[in-house]
């Protein structure tokens, strides 16, 4: 007999848990999720988990300690309730850019958070897009590490753009602009870019041809969108038409929006892996749901069934 399949989900963006749960056709888990009088984090389980296949829906996302608090806190309360297995479902993982010693005595945050997510009590860990593909490694438990792609390739398709061109931001996004120009049938462009600080960039070239061309700028997330606004000036002064802009995490720190409002874009496209605040939504932006895709996943891992045939090219059209 197969153990009964839950889902539950903290602060962090619960109305992707419920559509997660729509899609499953289950009802989201009761749990409490609040703080006390000090600001410490509250956890109570009000129903039964004795054995359960329990999947905890919580990004880390801004604010990132607060978020990463309740899901440690979760995990450690389902596994002292006796849940047979226990999987943290984090469509954003917060931390990721600190995933090596780019100087001299700092820490390897992305490392320590993993330990902390594995010591709570996990047992698997289920990601979207990732900022890095080899921070699956830094977990000791398995990971299954799904991609938007075919979220974002769905959409794009449906918008039938002529004469498009791929855009990578930066060097370090070729290899996934490089995957969506292939699925979009379009060309591909490179801007080169030179970082001066944590927060600002300064575009050196762009390799490719944008000129008389539409351009979708493609990255893995949208933080200060420094690097993104940027390209996509770059672009227009280059001759490009229509700009989209594209990315699966919609962070959008301060001052990102500001950022937005005045670049030459046509439309930014994000995905709900971060809920977007609605002082934060513009008439240009499109929010797409992963809920059926990390849906499916959930369910293919809880029958023990393949989660890479999500990404087989007749799964995603």
């Amino acid at each position: 007999m197969q153990n009964q399949l839950q889902v539950f989900t903290g602060s962090a963006n619960r109305r992707l848990a419920e559509r997660i749960c729509e899609h499953i056709g289950i009802r989201l888990g009761d749990v409490i999720v609040g703080r006390f009088a000090d600001g410490e984090v509250r956890v109570k389980i009000n129903q039964d988990v004795r054995g359960s296949d329990i999947f905890v829906v919580q990004p880390t996302c801004p604010p990132v300690n607060d978020h990463l608090m309740e899901l440690g806190l979760m995990v450690d309360a389902f596994r002292r309730a006796s849940a047979e297995r226990i999987t943290a479902v984090v469509p954003y993982f917060g931390y990721a850019r600190q995933d090596r010693k780019d100087e001299g005595r700092v820490p390897i945050s992305a490392k320590f958070i993993a330990n902390m997510i594995v010591a709570a009590g996990a047992d698997r860990v289920l990601a979207l897009d990732l900022h890095a593909a080899q921070l699956q490694g830094f977990f000791d438990i398995p990971v299954d590490h799904l991609y938007a792609k075919p979220v974002l390739v769905k959409y794009f398709h449906r918008l039938q753009i002529p004469d498009l061109t791929v855009v990578a931001p930066d060097v370090g996004s070729s290899k996934l602009a490089r995957g969506y120009a292939k699925r979009l049938d379009a060309d591909l462009a490179i801007v080169d870019k030179r970082r001066m600080t944590d927060t600002e960039t300064e575009v050196m070239s762009v390799i490719g041809t944008v000129k008389s061309r539409n351009v979708l700028l493609i990255d893995d997330m949208i933080s200060t969108a420094g690097s993104i606004t940027q390209a996509a000036e770059a672009v227009k002064d280059l001759g490009a038409k229509d700009v989209y802009l594209a990315a699966t995490h919609a962070i959008l720190c301060d001052p990102a929006m500001e950022r937005l409002d005045k670049a030459p874009v046509q439309q930014v496209v994000v995905t709900d892996t971060i809920p977007v605040p609605q002082d934060k939504r513009r008439p240009y932006m499109k929010i797409l749901s992963t809920a059926r895709l990390l849906g499916e996943a959930i369910l293919r891992i809880h029958h023990a069934q393949s989660v890479s045939k999500l990404f087989e090219p007749e799964i995603d059209e």
